[in-house]
């Protein structure tokens, strides 16, 4: 059920106390089958379970489900407790205080509050080298401590005996609760990862676990990886499943031959399978705020810098029949690059009052245009490029049909390269590409999320696209309006609108998230943003 908020501010009260309510689903044993196991598939292999490393879908769902942080996102995003079985915030909502239950890792050892202490020191470590630190950059001394400036000990945390945990932040930051429910503000046992030093959360066995699970199974490189239920778990009594059992599979057709023979219970389905299963019991269609976009490589190359060259690219893409003859699983073509439906002020969806229409439509007349002016600026004739994504069914459609429709600009040749996951995470990091199909799913409900991203020097700015009015309009929304609703509002539409003008980066399209699951499968918690799935509450039914 939803958080339960009351709030009690007496004449003398400095802090807003917030009680959580626990949330649950019952089930009697007699209804659950012998069993307790859960297939589920992947479209690739884990990359990591390093939580300061941890940078995509996969890694967090495994993390969210073998890991607690203070608080933990329900249903409809709602927060519920975690580690923290309350909280409450100052009047001038810089300071947080979170006071924990008692709970253990799996190896025995209390979770304590200098846990967390130590895996956000840890993590805005620059020697840890998070590409997620930025996360922190409101925690008082992130940003300093970020740059090398102050010691990682200065950071604003702060241990109050074993069970409380105190933030100081530099400014009010409304969603600050939805952060720490992500996995990047997770705990971590600092004599573990000492012990295991370079080898720490390389497999299974070099980890420890605070979760409903415990990963019990990963060699670090398998395309499979097994959960187990973490009897250690301070709530482990509410945990029906025995196993989660991964399996990375990346052709479509072998997914769906491996659910129809029981060896799954549920699996994403892609190309023309959405269409071909849409009148099954067993198919789920849901919402993602998940936005897949192009960037392109503008550290050096002068024809990716201009910004002609990024917006014929973006007009001779034709998003609409990408999203409805191509994918046909959900997906739709973007307003922007901030996902519909994920967040909205006074009713207005911010998509909606944010969307440049020139940045996200297809006139293939004018892209040729604008092209043929980018080739001559730059003292082209012709280009030649590779396009790179991910090797997965959708990963394929995306840089065939790009292929396509960018084969229609003169002189321009495009080579497809399709690699693994992993590898398009170390291109994107590295900047080993000329143009790449990227993605990014919402950590919490707030614009932010996205747009804090393509700031000039944020890590996950791969194409490396700098402007100077957008980065002024992004620090004022999370400096000096931070605390006036409106205003932080406007700072944010006025700042998708400087990228989508500018062709920063180009929107390809909002991501569905189609599914077989079998019918005997209850209980399995789906939220859009974050780490999209909680199996801490799901059963097999008879």
């Amino acid at each position: 059920m939803k958080v339960t908020r009351i709030v009690k501010l007496g004449a003398v009260a400095t802090f807003a106390t917030v009680l959580l309510a626990a949330c649950g689903t019952s089930s009697s044993s007699s209804s659950q089958a012998k069993d307790q196991t859960l297939t589920w598939m992947e479209n690739s292999a884990l990359p990591t379970m390093d939580i300061s490393k941890a940078v995509d879908n996969v890694s967090a769902e495994t993390l969210n489900n073998t890991g607690e942080g203070l608080l933990r996102v329900g249903k409809k995003s709602s927060l519920h407790p975690g580690v923290a079985k309350s909280y409450s915030k100052s009047k001038d909502g810089k300071t947080y205080t979170f006071n924990l239950r008692k709970s253990k890792w799996s190896n025995g050892d209390p979770v304590t509050a200098k846990d967390f202490v130590y895996s956000w020191q840890r993590t805005v470590n620059p020697k840890t080298a998070s590409e997620y630190a930025y996360l922190f950059a409101d925690v008082e001394n992130a940003n300093a401590i970020m740059k090398s400036k102050k010691a990682v000990s200065t950071l604003g945390v702060k241990a109050v005996g074993k069970y409380q945990f105190v933030v100081h932040l530099t400014h009010p930051v409304s969603y600050f609760p939805n952060l720490v429910a992500g996995t990047t503000f997770f705990p971590q046992d600092q004599k573990v990862v000492e012990k295991y030093g370079k080898q720490y959360a390389g497999n299974a066995q070099q980890n420890v676990y605070n979760g409903p699970f415990k990963l019990t199974y990963w060699t670090g490189t398998s395309d499979n990886w097994t959960l187990t239920k973490n009897a250690s778990y301070w709530n482990a009594k509410r945990v029906k499943l025995h196993h989660v059992k991964f399996e990375a599979v990346k052709d479509p057709q072998t997914a769906l031959s491996q659910y129809q023979s029981g060896k799954l219970d549920a699996i994403y389905l892609s190309g023309q399978q959405p269409k071909n299963y849409k009148n099954s019991k067993e198919y789920v269609s849901r919402t993602s705020a998940r936005a897949t976009y192009i960037e392109v490589n503008q550290r050096k190359d002068t024809m990716m810098k201009n910004k002609k060259t990024r917006q014929a690219l973006s007009l001779a893409i034709n998003r609409q029949q990408f999203t409805n003859k191509v994918m046909d699983d959900g997906s739709v073509a973007p307003t922007g690059l901030v996902t519909d439906g994920l967040a909205s002020y006074k009713g207005k969806d911010f998509a909606a009052s944010a969307k440049v229409p020139a940045g996200t439509s297809q006139n293939l007349k004018k892209a040729k245009r604008l092209w043929q002016e980018a080739l001559k600026e730059t003292g082209r004739k012709s280009y030649s490029m590779t396009l790179t994504a991910d090797d997965t069914a959708a990963g394929k459609n995306s840089t065939e049909f790009v292929q396509s429709q960018w084969a229609k600009l003169p002189g321009l040749k495009v080579t497809n390269a399709n690699v693994p996951y992993k590898t398009v995470l170390a291109r994107c990091a590295s900047g080993d590409f000329d143009s790449i199909v990227t993605a990014w799913g919402a950590d919490f409900a707030d614009p932010i999320t996205f747009l804090q991203l393509f700031t000039t020097g944020n890590s996950y700015n791969e194409g490396k696209w700098s402007n100077k009015s957008y980065d002024r309009l992004i620090k004022a929304a999370t400096g000096s309006d931070a605390n006036r609703a409106g205003q932080r509002w406007q700072d944010l539409i006025k700042a998708q609108k400087v990228l989508l003008n500018d062709q920063g980066i180009i929107p390809f399209y909002q991501n569905g998230k189609p599914q077989l699951v079998k019918s005997s499968v209850k209980g399995v918690v789906y939220f859009p943003v974050g780490a999209n799935w909680d199996f801490s509450r799901a059963y097999i039914a008879k």
